[in-house]
């Protein structure tokens, strides 16, 4: 299957896991996995959240910015890949000048 995520209507998602600002994201989802492309425009975050049921793999495309990795302060630039294992946490921020945009995906495990 193919899935165009860059001209797929994308959804704003404001203060996303109790983060700032706003999240933008176009996502599949097919019951059990999200695949999405998101946008967090300079200065918004995603809230810090536990994956309790789903891991999370995110891959950064452009912008600058920091995951919290499980209490850890990791900068974050374009070519990037952070992963969230089931049962941890993590938050991510747009610490840069420019949108951070990123692929990731949520598989239900």
């Amino acid at each position: 299957m193919v899935y165009d995520l860059i001209n797929e209507t994308p959804e704003v998602l404001p203060h996303f896991k109790g983060g700032e600002g706003e999240f933008i994201a176009a996502i599949h989802f097919d019951g059990l996995n999200k695949i999405l492309r998101g946008t967090l425009p300079p200065g918004a975050t995603i809230g810090r959240h536990t994956h309790e049921d789903d891991s999370e793999i995110i891959y950064i495309l452009s912008g600058h910015g920091t995951v919290d990795d499980d209490g850890t302060l990791c900068p974050l630039k374009p070519g990037d890949c952070t992963y969230c294992p089931k049962g941890h946490a993590h938050s991510l921020m747009n610490t840069g000048e420019e949108d951070l945009v990123f692929f990731a995906v949520v598989p239900v495990q």
